[in-house]
């Protein structure tokens, strides 16, 4: 069932409540549009960052940078609105003190959006450690793989920590704790963007160690052939199961996109990651996340805009995927 999105060229793409993309709340959504393929929606937390705070704000940037964004992808040469039914969720109630507090919030109010033997989600974050959340609940409308679900996971950290602070479900963890959880495989998780220096070899040991195939910056740049055979055994081992894809913005340079809370020096050029992404068309997806734009930090909205262009890549990923 396709979208109804105002046209630009009818109703000003700066008027009206801003709206992923300009979907339709899900609250609004007619009847006959029901029941959604994919709700996008926020997580307005950034209790979980070790840095630089203000991810909270996040998912409002995202979705204002968003409002210039056309329904048709001319390099997959398909209309998203046509493809597949979209809506805004809105965002989910945190626990603005509370990690743990939130994830459970989070999960609560994702597993009522929507129909879930239907309706994917969208996570526009927050911080990393809101993945987790959308994560569980994808895990459980694919049925629950007792292997866990494949994950192609962009970003400059691993993301492997056991604890920052003694707090075990922060941005630095998420992905420990998925796999703890099952609900992620890490033997066929493909990391891609790591760089810059570690606090301890524990957490690349701790990646590698359960399968994860890890391709840094310095592997990207120095091997790409590898690399390629990398990404290519990896489409092998997913089959036709489906991916969860986990974005985050510091996996692009913060030369262009500096509003983030973890930047770190010699990441992909915006143009270079949505090429990336482009690189895994027809896969199809169980869920997805954009997370860790942090607007204060933000030049222009770049950062908020990359984003914005992120979502749009991931979602025409699994529009690629139904033809």
């Amino acid at each position: 069932m396709p979208t109804d999105l105002p046209s630009g060229r009818v109703q000003p793409r700066f008027a009206g409540i801003a709206t992923f993309m300009r979907v339709p709340l899900l609250a609004l959504v007619r009847p006959e549009h029901q029941p959604v393929d994919w709700v996008i929606y926020g997580v307005p937390f950034d209790g979980g960052t070790t840095y630089h705070p203000g991810a909270r704000f996040g998912p409002r940037a995202i979705r204002d940078a968003s409002q210039y964004i056309k329904p048709i992808n001319f390099e997959a040469e398909l209309d998203l609105a046509r493809e597949f039914s979209m809506a805004d969720g809105g965002d989910a109630p945190v626990a603005p003190f509370s990690c743990e507090g939130t994830l459970e919030s989070v999960v609560e109010f994702a597993e009522d959006l929507g129909d879930p033997s239907r309706t994917k989600l969208l996570a526009l974050g927050g911080d990393h450690s809101i993945a987790l959340a959308n994560i569980r609940v994808a895990w459980e409308r694919a049925g629950r793989p007792a292997s866990g679900l494949p994950l192609l996971h962009f970003d400059a950290h691993l993301d492997t920590a056991e604890a920052i602070w003694d707090e075990r479900y922060g941005h630095a963890s998420f992905l420990r704790r998925g796999i703890e959880d099952g609900c992620i495989d890490p033997e066929r998780t493909l990391s891609i963007g790591f760089r810059g220096p570690l606090n301890t070899m524990e957490d690349l040991e701790y990646a590698t160690g359960k399968g994860i195939e890890v391709v840094p910056m310095s592997r990207w740049i120095d091997d790409r052939k590898g690399v390629d055979r990398s990404i290519a055994q990896w489409r092998a081992s997913i089959n036709q199961d489906p991916v969860y894809v986990t974005f985050d913005i510091d996996c692009i340079d913060p030369a262009f996109a500096p509003g983030t809370g973890t930047p770190c020096c010699g990441g992909f050029s915006t143009a270079e990651v949505l090429s990336i992404l482009r690189r895994f068309e027809t896969m199809r997806l169980a869920g997805a996340d954009v997370v860790e734009v942090c607007p204060s930090r933000d030049v222009a909205e770049i950062t908020a805009l990359a984003a914005s262009h992120v979502a749009f890549e991931i979602l025409s990923l699994d529009a690629g995927s139904r033809g």
